[in-house]
């Protein structure tokens, strides 16, 4: 007798969407805490009503499912209303950053053909000088309240696909204006899910949102945790003592940091002798964080330390799933793949790669985004074969771990030989004495290409002689820098979002 096949809206229809899911948790937890903004706290059922009466506003003024609505705002509560009300009128978010020059936000805001702006007041005047095409812009404050009270309170009643876009967050490659990776609400749950089982974070477990919405790392998490019942804490920003409050108050299922701050942050634990309410794992990209950082800053958390390698294309995949322990500085990076994505490695010409060989990372799986914004030569080359590939080099190990080698397209070629940046960094920063390390490309007229390392120290008494002796302790003479530079701390040059400019540092040379 042949299986019993339930009809197909049962599992899927609108269900699937996370405007719906949303719905689904206020039921189960109306008065409880869905975010908080300083001294302003919202409810989810406050929150369910303001997020439907956007939405219903947004739909009265004639936008239509997979119309864009441009966020220019700081982090703030209404950012993830703002989110919440597109996902149930079928809209998507582009978060743009408001940090960028002028040509870039031009570029972003003109490549999605935004229907509607909201702004923050503060931030008007950037777009007064970027010369746009008219749009509907909508200002944060007394103007989005009136036209918030202008939509009705239901749950907006649509069917939304949950391969329909969500939101659009933009990437930045190492040369040209930013991309606009779609995220549908299929990738966003799926990140939800990866996200919980993954990283081990229990129902209801709060996050703090301090990185910028404009990034996954907010975004992501922030969803994922009001999918879960929790309570997003909003911080616009890095401000260690806002915090460190938090974090003495209220239990935290991850806590996001990111390289450059995780030695500072630590220090600021230890000095305050910080005791922390409670949390679940700590960090991200410990591959590009001292090792003495990692054991300081797990040891005053009292958290594990989340060892992955995902992107904003991806989510957390493709490796998610491993921790380093507390107080301990790691000798071993080697990460485990996530159960969410298929992975391969391979070469330039898309064959896999044996194990212990380094290869381009290509990954399919359901949290991956839907492709860059208007860029059909782009996508038909990074999602060729089937799989979406991330210009990321790892390498897999006998035990099926991951280890992390560097950027495809960074890539020093000496001598015939392949030299990974990254590689090169990882050995340096084992010394506690390194703050920072970034290792770019110089000429040469006998190698084409040499290293150099451009070095922060942590610690006065660092010398070129010591990191040129670590070197020959654990590299091949082939990688080791042919000159080391040693600069401020604040002197490396930097992307709006945070990412080291390498060309600029090569521009030095």
């Amino acid at each position: 007798m042949p299986a019993y096949v339930p009809p197909p809206n049962v599992m899927q229809s609108r269900h699937g969407a996370i405007g719906a899911l949303f719905h689904t948790r206020v039921r189960a937890n109306p008065t409880h805490r869905a975010v908080v903004d300083g001294d302003r706290v919202i409810t989810y059922e406050a929150l369910e009503e303001r997020s439907n009466q956007l939405a219903n506003a947004l739909l009265s003024q004639g936008l239509r499912q997979g119309d864009r609505v441009g966020l220019l705002a700081r982090n703030r509560l209404e950012y993830v209303e703002v989110e919440l009300a597109a996902a149930k009128a079928g809209l998507i978010v582009a978060c743009l950053n408001w940090r960028l020059a002028d040509r870039e936000l031009r570029h972003c805001i003109n490549l999605v053909e935004a229907s509607v702006l909201i702004v923050q007041e503060e931030l008007a005047q950037t777009l007064d000088r970027l010369d746009l095409k008219e749009h509907r812009r909508i200002m944060l404050g007394g103007d989005y309240e009136a036209f918030l009270d202008s939509g009705t309170s239901d749950f907006p009643d649509l069917d939304i696909d949950p391969e329909n876009g969500l939101v659009i967050l933009y990437t930045s490659g190492t040369t040209g204006l930013p991309k606009g990776a779609l995220i549908s609400h299929r990738a966003m749950v799926a990140r939800a899910m990866c996200f919980a089982s993954e990283q081990n974070i229990p129902i209801g477990d709060n996050f703090c949102a301090w990185p910028p919405f404009y990034h996954m790392a907010s975004t992501d998490q922030a969803l994922a945790t009001l999918l879960r019942g929790g309570t997003v804490h909003v911080v616009d920003g890095y401000e260690p003592d806002l915090m460190i409050e938090i974090l003495e108050r209220e239990e935290m299922g991850l806590f996001i940091l990111i390289p450059g701050m995780v030695g500072q942050f630590a220090a600021i634990l230890e000095a305050q002798k910080v005791k922390v309410k409670g949390v679940g794992r700590c960090g991200a990209m410990a591959d590009l964080v001292p090792r003495e950082d990692i054991a300081a800053v797990t040891r005053a958390l009292n958290a594990p330390y989340s060892n992955t390698f995902g992107a904003t294309e991806t989510g957390m995949p493709p490796a998610s799933s491993s921790a380093l322990p507390i107080g301990l500085a790691p000798t071993n990076l080697a990460k485990r793949q996530s159960a969410f994505c298929d992975l391969r490695l391979v070469d330039p010409d898309d064959n896999e790669v044996p194990i212990g060989t380094p290869g381009e990372v290509a990954m399919r799986g359901p949290t991956l985004f839907s492709g860059y914004w208007n860029a059909d030569e782009t996508n038909e080359k990074d999602f060729r074969n089937g799989w979406f590939h991330m210009g990321d080099v790892l390498r897999r190990n006998a035990d099926g771990t991951l280890d992390y080698v560097d950027r495809v397209k960074y890539m020093i070629k000496s001598g015939g030989e392949n030299i990974y940046p990254a590689e090169i960094e990882q050995v340096m920063l084992a010394d506690e004495r390194v703050q920072e390390v970034v290792v770019v490309r110089r000429p040469d007229p006998k190698w084409s290409e040499v290293p150099v390392a451009f070095v922060v120290p942590a610690d006065p008494s660092l010398t070129e002689n010591d990191l040129m002796d670590l070197c020959r302790e654990n590299l091949s003479s082939y990688k080791r820098p042919k000159d080391i530079i040693f600069l401020a701390d604040g002197d490396l040059p930097r992307s709006t979002s945070g990412k080291v400019q390498r060309h600029e540092l090569e521009a030095r040379l």
